[in-house]
C-alpha cells in the first residue's frame, strides 16, 4: 500500500479530484458509535424482539445483510410457495422494521453538539477534504456537515455547496430546500438524517433558522414518525428502484455519474470497501472514463476485508476494459486509509 500523501502525489496532474466516502469516514473519528457492532449493540427492536434472532442466524451485525436477506426470502417464497403471501409480506415488513431502527439508532446515537468534535478534529478533515472538486458520500449522519459549516475556523475555506437555499417563496420557514437547478459540489447519494421528503420539496434542516441543534431535530422528527431520505436497501438494484423515486437523489447520483466520464479526473475512495451492494454507483466508476481510482485500506492488506476490497477494484477494472476498451483504462492503486489522518486533529 502506499502512504496517502504519496498517493495524492501520483495524482497531482489530475484535472479534478473527486472524492467517495463511505462509513469508514465516520467510523475513523467515532469507532465506538458508527460500526455496525455499535449500533447493532444499542438498536431497540421492541417492536420486533425476534429480528436480533435473524442477526445471529446469519452471524452478522450488518443491517443491509438483513434487509437484503428478509427481501430476498420474501421474493424466493412468492415462487415456491404463493400461497404464502401473507408470510412474505410479513417478511418485507420486517425488512422495513429493520431500516427504520437503523435510522433511530444512528439517531440516538449521533453526537448531539458539533462541539462534541473539537477544532483540531475539525482542521484535520477539512485539511483533508480541501482538494477535492466534488464531495459524495456514502453516509447517513451529518459529521461531513459539521464539518463544511465550521467555517469560523481559522484555515483555508471550501468552497463546497450541498444546492439547498432558502424556499423563494417561504424564507422564514425552518429548513432550507434543494433547489434543482443548482450545481452541487457536495451530494448525499443515499439521502441523510437531516435530509427530508416533504412531498413537494426536499428539505434540509439546520440550525442557523431555529437555533436548535439538528440531532435534537430530526430525534424529534422521528418521535413523530417523519423519517428522513434514507436508502438502506439491502441489495444495489432496490436501492436503485429507491433513487430514481426520488428527485434528489436522481440527481446526486446523475452528477457523479457526469464527474466520472472525464477521462482527466480521478477519484479517491475512502471508508468504503466497494462492497457489491453499491454497484449501482461503482458502476458508473467502470463506465466512465475516469483514469485513476485511489482506495484505501484499513490495516493489514490480506484481511479479509481488504482482500475482498482489492478482488472488487480489480473487478471494476475488468469492466472498465469491457465496456470501454483499451483507450480507457482504469488504474487502481491502494493507500493505507490511516495515513490519510482525516480526523487526527
Amino acid at each position: 500500500m502506499m502512504q496517502y500523501p504519496d498517493a495524492m502525489q501520483s495524482i497531482a496532474r489530475a484535472t479534478n479530484k473527486y472524492l467517495l466516502l463511505g462509513n469508514g469516514f465516520s467510523i475513523a473519528l467515532k469507532p465506538d458509535i458508527f460500526t455496525y457492532g455499535s449500533l447493532y449493540e444499542n438498536a431497540d427492536f421492541s417492536r420486533a424482539p425476534y429480528l436480533r434472532k435473524i442477526f445471529d442466524a446469519l452471524g452478522t451485525r450488518d443491517f443491509e445483510v438483513i434487509i437484503r436477506h428478509l427481501s430476498d426470502t420474501a421474493r424466493i417464497l412468492e415462487v415456491y410457495r404463493p400461497k404464502l403471501a401473507k408470510l412474505a409480506a410479513g417478511l418485507r415488513n420486517d425488512a422495513e422494521i429493520v431500516k427504520d431502527v437503523l435510522v433511530q439508532v444512528i439517531a440516538s446515537r449521533h453526537p448531539s453538539r458539533p462541539y462534541e468534535v473539537s477544532a483540531d478534529q475539525y482542521r484535520s478533515c477539512r485539511s483533508f477534504l480541501r482538494p477535492f472538486r466534488s464531495i459524495y458520500t456514502l453516509n447517513y449522519d451529518v459529521l461531513l456537515y459539521w464539518a463544511l459549516m465550521h467555517s469560523d475556523l481559522e484555515d483555508q475555506p471550501l468552497n463546497h455547496d450541498d444546492g439547498f437555499r432558502h424556499p423563494i417563496e417561504n424564507e422564514d420557514a425552518p429548513y432550507v430546500s434543494w433547489q434543482q437547478a443548482s450545481s452541487a459540489t457536495v451530494s448525499y447519494l443515499h439521502g441523510a438524517l437531516h435530509l427530508f421528503d416533504r412531498g413537494t420539496e426536499i428539505t434540509k434542516y439546520t440550525w442557523s433558522k431555529t437555533d436548535l441543534p439538528i440531532v435534537d431535530q430530526v430525534r424529534d422528527a422521528l418521535n413523530e414518525d417523519k423519517f428522513p431520505v434514507f436508502v438502506a436497501e439491502g441489495t444495489s438494484s432496490v436501492k436503485m428502484e429507491r433513487i430514481l423515486h426520488n428527485a434528489y437523489l436522481h440527481k446526486a447520483l446523475r452528477s457523479f455519474e457526469a464527474c466520472m466520464k472525464a477521462g482527466t479526473g480521478a477519484l479517491v475512495v475512502f471508508g468504503h470497501s466497494l462492497a457489491p451492494n453499491d454497484a449501482h454507483v461503482l458502476r458508473c466508476i467502470a463506465a466512465g472514463g475516469v483514469a485513476n481510482l485511489l482506495v484505501g485500506l484499513y490495516g493489514d492488506p490480506e484481511s479479509a476485508t481488504n482482500r475482498e476490497a482489492i478482488k472488487q477494484a480489480q473487478s471494476l477494472m475488468n469492466l472498465r476494459s469491457r465496456l470501454r476498451g483499451e483507450r480507457w483504462p482504469l488504474a487502481v492503486k491502494f493507500y493505507d486509509a490511516a495515513s490519510a489522518h482525516v480526523w487526527d486533529g
